[in-house]
């Protein structure tokens, strides 16, 4: 349920309110949208120009805190007095970049030649970061296509950006897959679309169990894949054996 934010805090229009972090004034943008920001979102449409910057800072201000909060000496240890700096840039720059930066732009083409045959993409490489730990996702994905007619053609390489795009942020993988169908579905509009994912999971091989051998295989169908056996079948023999 989203919070009432309180009046008291709401910024002023005109007033720069320079004293308030611009993770809040981010959220409050949120929270009057009635948007959900969870984890696993994209919020890049209610960032402002220049705010990156501004969140990079305060990150590494409050993940200074946190590495003090370890008694870590972070003013003497060589090894850790840039961390937080780090830290940041990793997250919001890098392994978390799918949340704040907007949808890669696709070049569509139109099924000039009207292909109706099954087109497969991948092993495509994904990186993603568990939200429960923070601790990696790494793994393969592979993509089907059935399209027809009307189906929009995108070129391969934007697979694996779309792909990119929804794994860089705190995901399960269960939902990933889904976000990444749902947005190939919206783009491309095929009679059908089929998804597998097999990626390895630090939270279980770093922590925990540590089991080292452990993967998890998930998939997605729709349209034709779910209704017709035979071609679900095709797809799922023309993947690489698994070792």
């Amino acid at each position: 349920m989203l919070r009432t934010i309180d009046a008291a805090r709401r910024p002023v229009e005109g007033d720069e309110d320079e004293g308030t972090p611009v993770s809040m004034k981010i959220r409050e943008r949120l929270l009057a949208a009635r948007r959900r920001f969870n984890a696993n979102d994209n919020i890049a449409e209610f960032i402002e120009p220049g705010e990156l910057e501004h969140l990079l800072d305060e990150v590494e201000h409050k993940m200074k805190d946190v590495l003090r909060s370890l008694v870590i000496d972070i003013e003497n240890d060589h090894n850790t007095d840039n961390t937080a700096r780090r830290v940041a840039k990793m997250y919001l720059q890098e392994v978390f970049k799918g949340r704040y930066v907007n949808q890669p732009s696709l070049t569509e083409f139109p099924n000039a030649e009207h292909l109706n045959e099954l087109m497969i993409v991948g092993p495509i490489t994904v990186r993603s970061a568990c939200s429960h730990h923070f601790c990696p996702i790494i793994g393969k994905l592979w993509i089907g296509v059935m399209p027809n007619e009307q189906t929009n053609v995108i070129g391969l390489s934007k697979y694996a950006r779309l792909a990119e795009w929804v794994m860089g942020r705190p995901q399960i993988q269960e939902e990933a897959v889904v976000q990444l169908a749902d947005l190939i579905q919206e783009k491309t509009q095929p009679d059908g679309l089929a998804l597998v994912v097999e990626a390895e999971h630090f939270c279980m091989q770093w922590r925990g169990v540590k089991e080292m051998d452990s993967k998890m295989i998930n998939s997605v169908m729709r349209g034709v894949f779910l209704k017709d056996p035979n071609l679900r079948r095709e797809f799922l023999s023309l993947l690489p054996r698994q070792r």
